[in-house]
Protein backbone atom coordinates (compact mmCIF):
# COMPACT_ATOMS: atom_id res chain seq x y z
CA UNK A 1 0.00 0.00 0.00
CA UNK A 2 1.33 3.59 -0.92
CA UNK A 3 2.43 6.06 2.01
CA UNK A 4 0.03 9.11 1.77
CA UNK A 5 1.46 12.23 0.61
CA UNK A 6 2.12 14.27 3.14
CA UNK A 7 -0.44 17.52 3.41
CA UNK A 8 1.22 20.95 1.75
CA UNK A 9 1.44 23.86 3.84
CA UNK A 10 -1.08 26.06 2.77
CA UNK A 11 0.15 29.50 0.97
CA UNK A 12 -1.24 31.71 3.34
CA UNK A 13 1.20 30.11 6.17
CA UNK A 14 4.29 30.20 4.10
CA UNK A 15 3.82 33.44 3.58
CA UNK A 16 3.23 33.77 7.17
CA UNK A 17 6.73 32.00 8.08
CA UNK A 18 8.11 34.39 5.79
CA UNK A 19 6.84 37.20 6.97
CA UNK A 20 7.73 36.30 10.73
CA UNK A 21 11.18 35.20 9.77
CA UNK A 22 11.51 38.44 7.18
CA UNK A 23 10.63 40.92 10.82
CA UNK A 24 13.09 38.66 12.82
CA UNK A 25 15.99 39.49 10.64
CA UNK A 26 14.86 43.39 10.54
CA UNK A 27 14.35 43.47 14.23
CA UNK A 28 18.02 42.16 15.02
CA UNK A 29 19.53 44.12 12.06
CA UNK A 30 17.89 47.40 13.62
CA UNK A 31 18.71 46.63 16.97
CA UNK A 32 22.51 45.58 16.72
CA UNK A 33 23.47 46.40 13.05
CA UNK A 34 22.22 48.94 11.12
CA UNK A 35 19.10 51.43 12.81
CA UNK A 36 17.68 54.03 10.80
CA UNK A 37 17.28 58.04 12.15
CA UNK A 38 15.47 60.80 10.89
CA UNK A 39 16.55 64.95 11.56
CA UNK A 40 13.84 66.57 12.89
CA UNK A 41 15.75 69.73 13.89
CA UNK A 42 18.25 72.17 12.76
CA UNK A 43 20.49 72.04 15.32
CA UNK A 44 23.07 69.61 12.62
CA UNK A 45 22.89 72.02 9.49
CA UNK A 46 24.24 72.63 7.35
CA UNK A 47 25.62 68.88 7.36
CA UNK A 48 22.83 67.46 8.01
CA UNK A 49 19.15 69.16 6.81
CA UNK A 50 15.76 68.72 8.58
CA UNK A 51 14.54 65.74 6.92
CA UNK A 52 17.45 63.90 6.13
CA UNK A 53 17.09 60.12 7.11
CA UNK A 54 20.03 58.31 7.62
CA UNK A 55 21.80 54.56 8.19
CA UNK A 56 22.95 54.86 11.55
CA UNK A 57 26.13 52.26 12.18
CA UNK A 58 24.93 50.15 15.66
CA UNK A 59 28.01 47.68 15.51
CA UNK A 60 31.21 50.17 15.52
CA UNK A 61 31.02 51.05 19.02
CA UNK A 62 30.70 47.90 20.73
CA UNK A 63 31.13 48.04 24.52
CA UNK A 64 34.62 48.08 25.31
CA UNK A 65 36.28 46.39 22.53
CA UNK A 66 39.89 44.85 23.18
CA UNK A 67 42.65 45.08 20.97
CA UNK A 68 41.88 41.98 19.91
CA UNK A 69 38.28 42.31 18.87
CA UNK A 70 39.32 45.68 17.28
CA UNK A 71 41.28 43.52 15.06
CA UNK A 72 38.96 40.62 13.77
CA UNK A 73 36.06 43.11 13.92
CA UNK A 74 34.99 46.49 12.76
CA UNK A 75 34.25 48.28 15.62
CA UNK A 76 36.09 51.17 17.69
CA UNK A 77 35.54 53.75 20.06
CA UNK A 78 34.32 57.10 18.80
CA UNK A 79 36.63 59.67 17.60
CA UNK A 80 36.31 63.16 17.45
CA UNK A 81 34.66 64.55 14.93
CA UNK A 82 32.44 61.54 13.99
CA UNK A 83 28.41 62.46 14.17
CA UNK A 84 26.67 59.80 16.78
CA UNK A 85 23.54 58.79 17.66
CA UNK A 86 23.08 58.92 21.67
CA UNK A 87 20.07 58.64 24.44
CA UNK A 88 19.30 62.38 25.78
CA UNK A 89 20.99 62.74 29.16
CA UNK A 90 17.81 64.76 29.98
CA UNK A 91 15.08 62.46 28.49
CA UNK A 92 17.11 58.58 27.98
CA UNK A 93 13.73 57.50 25.86
CA UNK A 94 14.87 60.50 23.25
CA UNK A 95 17.36 59.71 20.89
CA UNK A 96 20.02 62.60 19.62
CA UNK A 97 22.23 63.37 17.00
CA UNK A 98 25.31 65.61 17.62
CA UNK A 99 29.32 65.60 16.49
CA UNK A 100 31.45 64.13 18.74
CA UNK A 101 34.15 67.14 20.16
CA UNK A 102 35.33 66.23 23.24
CA UNK A 103 36.76 62.44 24.46
CA UNK A 104 37.49 60.96 27.83
CA UNK A 105 39.73 63.26 29.87
CA UNK A 106 39.70 66.17 27.04
CA UNK A 107 39.82 69.92 28.25
CA UNK A 108 37.12 71.53 26.14
CA UNK A 109 36.44 75.78 26.26
CA UNK A 110 35.13 78.16 24.17
CA UNK A 111 35.85 81.46 23.50
CA UNK A 112 34.16 83.97 22.04
CA UNK A 113 32.87 81.19 19.79
CA UNK A 114 35.68 79.66 19.07
CA UNK A 115 36.48 76.23 20.06
CA UNK A 116 39.66 75.25 21.86
CA UNK A 117 40.54 71.22 22.78
CA UNK A 118 42.88 70.56 25.37
CA UNK A 119 44.11 74.12 24.62
CA UNK A 120 44.41 74.01 21.28
CA UNK A 121 42.16 76.06 18.68
CA UNK A 122 40.05 73.82 16.55
CA UNK A 123 39.73 74.92 13.13
CA UNK A 124 36.26 74.04 12.04
CA UNK A 125 34.94 76.45 10.17
CA UNK A 126 33.88 73.99 7.40
CA UNK A 127 31.71 71.95 9.70
CA UNK A 128 30.15 74.88 12.09
CA UNK A 129 27.78 77.36 11.48
CA UNK A 130 27.56 80.76 13.21
CA UNK A 131 24.07 82.54 11.75
CA UNK A 132 23.87 84.67 14.98
CA UNK A 133 26.58 87.83 14.41
CA UNK A 134 26.38 88.74 17.91
CA UNK A 135 28.51 87.64 20.86
CA UNK A 136 27.29 86.99 24.69
CA UNK A 137 30.21 87.96 26.86
CA UNK A 138 29.97 85.47 30.22
CA UNK A 139 28.30 87.64 32.37
CA UNK A 140 25.94 86.14 35.42
CA UNK A 141 23.41 88.43 34.49
CA UNK A 142 22.70 86.97 31.11
CA UNK A 143 20.33 83.93 30.62
CA UNK A 144 22.08 80.65 30.51
CA UNK A 145 21.30 79.97 26.98
CA UNK A 146 23.09 82.99 25.76
CA UNK A 147 26.20 83.27 27.91
CA UNK A 148 27.00 79.50 27.79
CA UNK A 149 26.25 79.66 24.03
CA UNK A 150 29.23 81.56 23.34
CA UNK A 151 31.59 81.56 26.65
CA UNK A 152 31.98 78.02 27.95
CA UNK A 153 34.92 76.04 30.47
CA UNK A 154 37.54 75.00 30.80
CA UNK A 155 35.95 72.04 31.49
CA UNK A 156 37.45 68.19 31.37
CA UNK A 157 35.08 65.82 30.34
CA UNK A 158 34.52 62.96 32.84
CA UNK A 159 36.32 59.39 32.32
CA UNK A 160 34.09 57.29 30.28
CA UNK A 161 31.41 60.06 28.97
CA UNK A 162 31.63 62.29 26.11
CA UNK A 163 31.19 65.74 25.07
CA UNK A 164 28.93 66.54 22.28
CA UNK A 165 28.27 70.36 19.65
CA UNK A 166 25.48 70.67 16.98
CA UNK A 167 27.33 72.02 14.00
CA UNK A 168 24.62 74.97 14.00
CA UNK A 169 26.46 76.25 16.83
CA UNK A 170 24.35 79.28 17.24
CA UNK A 171 20.96 77.40 17.29
CA UNK A 172 21.75 73.77 19.05
CA UNK A 173 20.82 72.55 22.66
CA UNK A 174 24.33 70.14 23.35
CA UNK A 175 26.80 69.55 25.88
CA UNK A 176 27.00 73.10 26.73
CA UNK A 177 23.84 72.88 28.14
CA UNK A 178 23.18 70.18 29.85
CA UNK A 179 26.68 67.96 29.63
CA UNK A 180 28.15 65.12 29.21
CA UNK A 181 27.07 61.78 27.81
CA UNK A 182 27.78 58.39 29.12
CA UNK A 183 29.22 55.96 27.14
CA UNK A 184 26.80 53.44 27.80
CA UNK A 185 24.27 55.79 26.19
CA UNK A 186 25.86 56.00 22.67
CA UNK A 187 23.51 54.34 20.03
CA UNK A 188 25.69 54.29 16.84
CA UNK A 189 28.18 56.45 14.33
CA UNK A 190 25.48 58.37 11.13
CA UNK A 191 27.34 57.15 7.85
CA UNK A 192 25.15 57.71 5.09
CA UNK A 193 21.92 59.67 4.25
CA UNK A 194 19.26 57.09 2.56
CA UNK A 195 16.78 59.67 1.71
CA UNK A 196 15.98 63.43 2.28
CA UNK A 197 12.68 64.87 2.73
CA UNK A 198 11.84 68.21 2.04
CA UNK A 199 8.13 68.04 2.25
CA UNK A 200 8.07 68.42 6.36
CA UNK A 201 9.05 65.91 8.85
CA UNK A 202 7.32 64.53 12.02
CA UNK A 203 8.98 65.74 15.41
CA UNK A 204 8.04 62.30 16.91
CA UNK A 205 5.11 63.44 18.87
CA UNK A 206 2.63 60.44 18.70
CA UNK A 207 -0.62 62.52 17.39
CA UNK A 208 -3.02 59.31 17.19
CA UNK A 209 -3.42 56.94 13.64
CA UNK A 210 -5.29 59.96 11.99
CA UNK A 211 -2.33 61.95 11.69
CA UNK A 212 0.14 59.30 11.32
CA UNK A 213 -2.04 58.77 7.93
CA UNK A 214 -2.44 62.12 6.91
CA UNK A 215 1.52 62.38 7.44
CA UNK A 216 1.92 59.29 5.20
CA UNK A 217 -0.75 60.60 1.85
CA UNK A 218 1.53 63.69 1.97
CA UNK A 219 4.83 61.69 1.76
CA UNK A 220 3.38 59.47 -1.15
CA UNK A 221 1.99 62.55 -3.10
CA UNK A 222 5.47 64.81 -2.72
CA UNK A 223 7.81 61.56 -2.53
CA UNK A 224 9.10 63.03 -6.54
CA UNK A 225 9.06 66.59 -6.24
CA UNK A 226 9.90 66.85 -2.53
CA UNK A 227 12.97 64.62 -2.19
CA UNK A 228 15.86 66.17 -2.37
CA UNK A 229 17.89 63.80 -5.06
CA UNK A 230 21.04 65.35 -4.35
CA UNK A 231 21.36 64.55 -1.09
CA UNK A 232 20.29 60.36 -1.63
CA UNK A 233 23.23 58.12 -0.39
CA UNK A 234 25.54 60.96 0.66
CA UNK A 235 28.30 59.97 3.39
CA UNK A 236 27.80 61.98 6.40
CA UNK A 237 31.14 63.42 8.04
Amino acid sequence: MDEPTPRRRSTLREYFEALLIAAVFLGFTNTFVVKTFFIPSGSMEDTLLIGDHLFVNRFVFAPAPTAFERTLLPVRLPKRGDIVIFRSPEKPTVDLVKRCIGLPGDTIQIVDKRLFVNGERVEDEGLALYRDPRTFPNRPTLPEEYRLRDQFGPFRVPDGEYFFLGDNRDRSYDSRFWGTVPEHYLKGRAFVIYWSWAGGTSDGTWRGWGQRLRDLLRTVAGFLPDTRWSRTFRLVR
